[in-house]
């Protein structure tokens, strides 16, 4: 089993605490020396990358848990949110499914962009009760930086002027306690309904992601957040059932940093779990815009009350 962190004593990391530290050590080395370079041109930066589980039942139920079980999943959402708001980001890139919200069957990207100036709140009755937001602030310009760089790149998003934003993202932002004023970018991925991004794509946008805000010429300090898993089987004859064997081998992938050997396990292994389970291409996106390294499990946990592999994580991000 997976120990938690000791959260009292866990360092926090943002890449512009860490990287100024280092500069001052060996300023005469290539990383210093881009990371000079980049405030000269007053570039953005991510300064932190974390992943959440999303499961409605955490709304739905919430007051009505067990208060052990309550407590554990507070203390997980607490605990990214802590090491957010230490990162003090500008902008928040959010990764996440649509869950039949903005898109249908009928019409279903891989990948969509919100490069709106807004979005609407969730529309789920159970969110409400928890989450009363009608609008949340989006980042017009740096949305369509991202669709920009995307389409430059040879990628084919769809975007959206105005999404709602469903439980999979707001959950995250409601237990994290994340800021109203903070400008919210989401990036939906088809994590649903097959056929869907390969691994090895979504590593991909992940990579581009990182790209686009190392490109982005305005000194935003921005972080992403993927939300989703782990484990759990919806509306199939496995309903509840949490792959504790799948998880816990996600992790040490992500842990073990090879982009090679993630991609071929998850592809062998996602078939045969759960289908909530393919959420975790969320989790990748999140990992390679992080540089496919420093992952940190703060917890994990099977959890019969929300149906879900209760997962909470954050990456060490270098500037």
């Amino acid at each position: 089993m997976w120990a938690r962190s000791r959260r009292s004593s866990t360092p926090i990391y943002c890449a512009s605490i860490s990287r100024s530290a280092a500069c001052r050590k060996t300023s005469s080395s290539p990383g210093c020396t881009r990371s000079r370079q980049r405030k000269e041109r007053r570039m953005a930066d991510l300064v932190g990358a974390f992943a959440a589980s999303h499961g409605p039942i955490i709304a739905r139920d919430w007051d009505t848990m067990a208060t052990d079980h309550r407590e554990r999943l507070a203390a997980g959402f607490d605990e990214l949110g802590r090491r957010l708001k230490a990162c003090r980001p500008n902008l928040l890139v959010v990764i996440s499914p649509d869950h039949w919200v903005n898109f249908f069957i009928s019409n279903l990207p891989a990948v969509c962009i919100g490069i709106g100036e807004e979005h609407d709140g969730p529309p789920e009755p159970f969110m409400r009760k928890v989450f009363a937001r009608e609008r949340l602030k989006g980042h017009a310009a740096f949305g369509r930086h991202l669709l920009q760089t995307a389409l430059d790149g040879d990628f084919e998003p769809a975007l959206s002027h105005r999404l709602k934003l469903d439980h999979g993202t707001c959950i995250p932002l409601w237990r994290m306690a994340v800021d109203a004023e903070l400008p919210i970018v989401p990036l939906l991925i088809n994590d649903l309904e097959e056929p869907m991004p390969s691994i090895r794509r979504c590593l991909a946008w992940g990579r581009l992601l990182r790209q686009a805000i190392e490109s982005y010429r305005e000194p935003l300090r921005i972080a992403v957040l993927g939300t989703g898993g782990l484990s759990h089987s919806i509306g199939e004859p496995t309903m509840g059932w949490i792959d504790e064997e799948f998880d816990h081998a996600c992790i040490r992938h992500f842990a073990d940093g090879e982009d090679a050997r993630l991609a071929a396990f998850l592809t062998e292994a996602l078939p045969r779990t759960g289908n909530g389970a393919h959420e975790i291409r969320d989790w990748v996106v999140a990992h390679a815009a992080a540089g496919s390294k420093g992952f940190e499990l703060i917890d994990y946990f099977p959890s019969p009350q929300t149906l879900v592999g209760a997962g909470f994580a954050a990456w060490r991000v270098a500037a």
